[in-house]
């Protein structure tokens, strides 16, 4: 099975915790986890950074969008919304839709705001439509999930979240669950919609 995508943009990396944690059940359900940012935005230009990044992950490239068998997008909030750098990447990807490369792939969502109302759901939904655009599966987080309904941070049934409030810099515990969870979810689904396509040629 190709890898499985992990794709986010962070600022002050609390987006990135959650990338991690998500990479991290993704391996522990056996599948490969790919992960990549998104170029920051020159302040002057409106234009990506396409800079190698000085540390963590290297950016994206399309052929790695093209090349996965599922898809985990991230962002932090911007007003209720997905960052700029998250909608310049999608808004780059018309040749995959054209193509049809991400149709009938899994994809999850996810976020962090630094207060509790700040978003989370607002932002996760809007992230969730080019995926569908693109013919994508998009899965949630259902509520078998026991930190599901015990959480007083993050944490969605439309995918998991992080409260990165002044004295919460670190994932909870609740939100580090939920998070590696969601990606053993997208790893299963990406490997029985992988097989059911192996199958179906």
């Amino acid at each position: 099975m190709a890898p499985v995508l992990v794709l986010y943009y962070s600022r002050h990396g609390a987006t990135h915790q959650l990338a991690n944690a998500i990479a991290k059940g993704i391996e522990l359900a056996g599948a490969t986890a790919m992960v990549r940012t998104v170029p920051s935005l020159h302040d002057a230009t409106g234009e990506p950074d396409d800079s190698a990044p000085e540390k963590g992950p290297p950016h994206v490239t399309t052929k790695d969008l093209e090349s996965c068998s599922g898809l985990a997008l991230g962002s932090p909030t911007r007003f209720g919304n997905m960052a700029a750098p998250v909608k310049h990447f999608l808004d780059s990807t018309s040749q995959q839709w054209l193509q049809g490369a991400l149709i009938d792939k899994p994809a999850c969502v996810f976020t962090s705001t630094s207060s509790m109302h700040g978003g989370q759901e607002t932002t996760l939904l809007s992230m969730m439509i080019p995926l569908l655009h693109h013919g994508m599966v998009c899965c949630g987080l259902p509520y078998s999930e026991p930190a599901l309904h015990e959480t007083q941070t993050g944490g969605t049934p439309y995918g998991v979240t992080h409260v990165s409030a002044n004295t919460q810099k670190k994932l909870s515990e609740h939100e580090k669950s939920l998070a590696i969870a969601q990606g053993k979810r997208l790893a299963t689904l990406a490997r029985k919609l992988s097989l059911q396509q192996e199958e179906s040629r």
